[in-house]
């Protein structure tokens, strides 16, 4: 074994060294609560109606919007090593904030394959798998609207049935919005019955039209969040991360309100400076 092969193996035995020392750390401190909470309420100084109302808070919170966002992930070829990692570290991001919403939605992420795949494997030892709220798909996201790979005729039933679920799976492919900055038809709403698709792409804009191109072919509906309606000083192409576009979905389940939503979340540095871009301007 070389010098640098053992290094990396001794780290490697380092941390999870770690690991298990924090969280049996973490497991004795949540007993530890558990023990004060208990003494409290024997002592009779326990609020119970705050923690009912905690609870049901809680209850709101997992039960969440109603929506679904399908992170296509079927891009892995078109990015590069530097661009793999960006992303991976946007659907941590994404995660992240869908975990601590108000209103999460729950996520899909399909056409896991390749570097990506080998990446998220690689962080904390495949700690993506145990993500709250989130699917994982090896297959592509249209599984949603098509039948099942391998069913056969002989097992779908009556002829009625089969008519019955063609019609449910066209209804599900009239859900499916694929969201892309280069559509031009606006979104107005977020609804919980419909189903949002972000292209899990990090390629500094060298791919123009990639996602709509994608979403005609497969003949989805297709829509882009209105930023230039609620946002008139973003002088850079209106293409945001992953997580970024998630984010703003998140602010405006809660708010209802689009231009909160982007102002919460598109970085300041994005927007023209009014005071040196905008004289002279009447408009």
């Amino acid at each position: 074994m070389s010098k640098k092969a053992m290094k990396k193996a001794a780290k490697a035995e380092r941390y999870q060294a770690f690991k298990l020392e924090r969280r049996a750390r973490e497991k004795q401190i949540q007993k530890e609560k558990r023990r004060i909470k208990a003494q409290k309420r024997a002592a009779g100084e326990l609020d119970d109606s705050a923690e009912l109302e905690e609870k049901a808070r809680k209850r709101q919170k997992m039960s969440g919007f109603g929506g679904k966002v399908v992170l296509d992930l079927a891009f892995d070829e078109l990015m590069s090593e530097k661009e793999i990692n960006s992303l991976c570290s946007q659907l941590a991001y994404t995660y992240s904030a869908n975990r601590n919403a108000s209103y999460p939605f729950t996520l899909l992420c399909t056409s896991l394959n390749g570097r990506t795949r080998d990446r998220l494997e690689a962080i904390n030892d495949g700690a993506y798998r145990r993500w709250s709220h989130t699917e994982w798909w090896d297959d592509c996201y249209d599984c949603l609207w098509s039948s099942s790979p391998g069913a056969s005729s002989s097992t779908a039933g009556s002829i009625e049935e089969i008519g019955s679920t063609q019609t449910e799976l066209d209804t599900k492919k009239q859900s499916v919005i694929y969201l892309t900055a280069d559509s031009g038809e606006e979104i107005e709403e977020l609804k919980p019955d419909e189903i949002y698709i972000i292209g899990a792409l990090v390629d500094r804009n060298r791919y123009k039209s990639l996602t709509l191109d994608k979403a005609n072919k497969q003949f989805i509906r297709h829509a882009r969040l209105p930023i230039g309606k609620y946002i008139s000083s973003l002088p850079t192409r209106k293409v945001l991360t992953v997580n970024q576009v998630f984010e703003i979905m998140l602010n405006w389940v809660e708010t209802r309100n689009w231009e909160e939503a982007f102002n919460s979340i598109i970085p300041k540095r994005k927007f023209l400076d009014q005071g040196k871009k905008g004289k002279g301007r009447k408009d």
